[in-house]
């Protein structure tokens, strides 16, 4: 719901034209590093062609909302708006938070109770035509994105702020963490379990913060304890559950950092926080390859196959490490696919310098400079999900990277069942026009799949006649229409396996081909199926060799 100009300007003792409190931004953005710098005042600009002063909401950054407005990314920019504190900023970061927690739903007896509206535009959730459903008409997620950012507000800018906002962002937080407690994995649709690694960071660290700010020890007991079974799972093998996510691993950094900076020193978060981000850094240095500004795969969730083409979360956090210029991040970030997760910018680059003071020395020099051929081992466990971890493998070498994860689940697609985002097993190299790719989709619940060098070997143990290994393909700028795989580009490819050895190609296109697109990416769809009637085990052998 809207708040006008008016009455937000009136009931926060604001005016606009007066001017913004405590002096310019220059007393806090100057402060921040070169590159966070840059990254935060890249990202304000782009969400100020969004602004839309009257609504006291950003437009919606995506490309197909015919001008209605958006939540999320309007919190995350009032937070902006008060680091930046030049003009009327603070009277608009005030404005937003008002609109927002005026949208929040406060009625105890909902399923989303505390949460954040999408977009002031929307019918009641649960009225007669506009019926409730989890991650359609509302997302749980969203109390921990706004949250989250809210309580970096408090906590970095609070002088800046009327003691009326002050109060409503207390109660705002009060009624999130309340209605955050009423996720359960399992019951209600709802899938928060301590593996769903970002928002269970997300709700660990609000209600922690919360309780210790409102004096609520069932609240502070209530984060610390869940905090206690996300460290068991990650203890494991020093990894996220959700594992490798060039978005997801972004967020959930993000939340460590916030454990380990606003946390006091008798939590479980503030004392683990700082090693889970070392451990998590390691294996991204492992797994990130210069030369093609891509994490090697497998990826749990991801929104592309090529991190130059859509911008991940991850990217925000290259670029306050090693600068813009050796991130995925092109030149023109609002050109993007994924772009509107350039509304992040500003929160990443205000917690930059105590994030990065976190990380070893020896994972940021391998971030610019590819440390040579190597392998690497780990696996990861998302319970309830997984019948047994999930074993990690991956192989880099000079423009070229194979990585995979050999699982046994109780669905099909990862964790987030969505095979449109989880990629067990990819090949990707350096071609004279760019990053190609290759990747598994996902058809089994069961796959074994090892990567070694020059070498990707799929299994599937459970399979039958009736199992077929669906590869997608990148198109190829300098061979546009192929025929077969040995039209592939920069890569020679060696199939071998129980499968037939003819197999069929299509392709998937914005503009036509036998299927669509997948996160916006135009692709080959190169599918091996088994002889009929056979009972060999599925076995899908591929070999490659670079072009010289």
């Amino acid at each position: 719901m809207f708040v006008s100009s008016l009455l937000t300007l009136t009931s926060v003792g604001l005016a606009v034209g007066l001017p913004a409190k405590n002096g310019s931004s220059a007393s806090y953005v100057s402060t921040l590093s070169t590159n966070a710098q840059g990254l935060f005042n890249e990202s304000m600009a782009y969400l100020d062609n969004f602004w839309d002063p009257v609504a006291g909401y950003l437009y919606d950054e995506g490309a197909a909302a015919a001008l209605r407005h958006e939540t999320r990314s309007s919190a995350w920019y009032s937070i902006g708006l008060l680091a930046r504190n030049e003009g009327t900023d603070v009277a608009d970061a005030e404005k937003i938070i008002t609109n927002v927690i005026a949208g929040q739903f406060k009625d105890p007896k909902d399923q989303w109770y505390g949460d954040y509206q999408q977009e002031p535009e929307e019918p009641s959730v649960g009225s007669k035509y506009y019926p409730q459903k989890i991650y359609n008409s509302w997302d749980p997620n969203w109390r921990g994105f706004i949250g989250t950012a809210f309580i970096i507000g408090l906590e970095e800018f609070g002088h800046l702020l009327s003691p009326e906002v002050t109060t409503l962002l207390e109660e705002s937080l009060y009624n999130a963490t309340s209605g955050d407690t009423y996720r359960v994995g399992g019951v209600d649709s709802d899938n928060l379990y301590p593996a769903y690694s970002n928002p269970s960071l997300m709700r660990a660290f609000v209600s922690g913060w919360t309780g210790r700010r409102l004096n609520d020890s069932n609240m502070t007991i209530s984060g610390e304890k869940y905090a206690s079974q996300i460290i068991e799972l990650f203890d494991r093998a020093n990894t996220l559950s959700e594992f490798n996510s060039g978005t997801y691993t972004g967020v959930s950094l993000f939340a460590m950092t916030l454990w380990a900076k606003y946390l006091p020193a008798d939590s479980i978060m503030k004392q683990r926080g700082p090693s889970m981000i070392a451990y998590t850094w390691e294996s991204v240095s492992q797994l990130w390859h210069p030369q093609m500004k891509n994490v090697a795969g497998p990826w749990d969730r991801s929104y592309g196959f090529d991190m130059n083409k859509y911008l991940s979360l991850m990217a925000l956090h290259f670029w306050n490490i090693i600068g813009k210029e050796n991130s995925s991040v092109i030149d023109r970030p609002g050109i993007m696919s994924h772009n509107a997760d350039f509304a992040y910018g500003p929160l990443f680059a205000i917690l930059a310098e105590f994030h990065n003071s976190l990380i070893p020395a020896d994972v940021i020099s391998a971030l610019t400079v590819f440390r040579g051929e190597h392998t690497f081992t780990s696996s990861t466990f998302s319970p309830p999900f997984d019948l047994y971890p999930r074993n990690i493998t991956a192989w880099l070498a000079n423009n070229i990277s194979i990585g995979a994860e050999t699982f046994n689940e109780t669905v099909i697609g990862g964790p987030a069942i969505n095979p449109n985002t989880f990629n067990p097993a990819l090949i990707q190299w350096n071609t004279e026009e760019g990053v190609a790719w290759l990747t598994l989709r996902a058809t089994e619940h069961h796959v074994i799949a090892e990567a070694s060098p020059r070498t990707l070997n799929l299994t599937y143990p459970e399979g039958n006649s009736a199992s077929v290994f669906t590869l997608l393909l990148s198109p190829f700028p300098a061979k546009k229409t192929i025929s077969s795989i040995k039209d592939i580009q920069g890569l020679n490819l060696t199939v071998s396996g129980t499968v037939n050895s003819s197999y069929t190609l299509s392709y998937a296109g914005s503009y036509g081909g036998s299927s669509s697109t997948v996160n916006d990416f135009e692709f080959w769809n190169v599918t091996f199926t088994m002889p009929q009637n056979s009972t060999a085990t599925p076995h899908l052998l591929l070999e490659v060799e670079l072009w010289e």
